[in-house]
């Protein structure tokens, strides 16, 4: 069995200050053996790392923005564009022979996150659900991205949603070790969920560097 934390944001994402070296080495020190990198509307980082020698599989993935919340592609080829409709972007994800992930479903806390009236319309064209994201505000109903999931007997998932080196590997699935994407399907079914909820330091953090941002565009 291997760990995989399938929710990883690089500084790709501009939100993220996790370069590709300090990943590679964070990845290693935590003994993962796979991961998905899923950044913001562009799969270029994780094209690049995948491209690389790494001791852990890399899965290139992106986490699109569509008009009514966010979807993430495994096993992209090249980047989707954002501002489609769910639909559309399932439609490029499948087109590249990708696999369909919602994140962070259900969350309140988030405009990003898809919600129940799309969740149900696309049921039957989404793989996996993640059910535990280690940013997830735990002051909600936590268990409504399982329920979905079993109603609609889809896989579940596991992801950090890291921003920054020290969230990586904060939420994980333990799986068989795959070759290809039905492979990967294949050890999703056999997925064990493990994760940390976030610490108050979590969004503090992403508070400094959304304000960093904002300056340097000011300047």
């Amino acid at each position: 069995m291997i760990k995989a934390d399938l929710h990883v944001h690089t500084h790709y994402s501009g939100d993220s200050d996790i370069t590709l070296e300090k990943l590679v080495e964070r990845c290693q020190s935590l003994g993962l053996g796979a991961i998905a990198v899923t950044d913001h509307d562009t799969a270029e980082g994780a094209i690049k790392l995948a491209m690389q020698p790494t001791p852990f599989k890399v899965i290139v993935g992106e986490e699109v923005a569509s008009t009514e919340g966010e979807i993430i592609g495994l096993f992209l080829k090249e980047t989707i564009p954002g501002g489609l409709s769910p639909e559309d972007t399932i439609g490029r994800i499948r087109q590249q022979g990708g696999l369909v992930c919602v994140p962070h479903p259900f969350d309140h806390y988030r405009s990003s996150a898809l919600q129940a009236a799309t969740l149900e319309r696309i049921a039957g064209q989404i793989d996996i659900v993640e059910v535990f994201n280690a940013r997830t505000i735990p002051a909600q109903n936590l268990s409504l991205p399982g329920k979905f999931a079993k109603s609609h007997n889809l896989l579940t998932g596991a992801g950090s949603d890291s921003h920054s080196a020290a969230e990586v590997g904060r939420a994980y699935v333990t799986i068989p070790d795959f070759d290809s994407p039905d492979g990967f399907l294949k050890a999703m079914a056999q997925a064990e969920v493990h994760g940390l909820r976030p610490s108050p330091l979590i969004y503090l953090r992403s508070l400094a560097r959304r304000t960093r941002r904002i300056l340097r565009r000011k300047h």
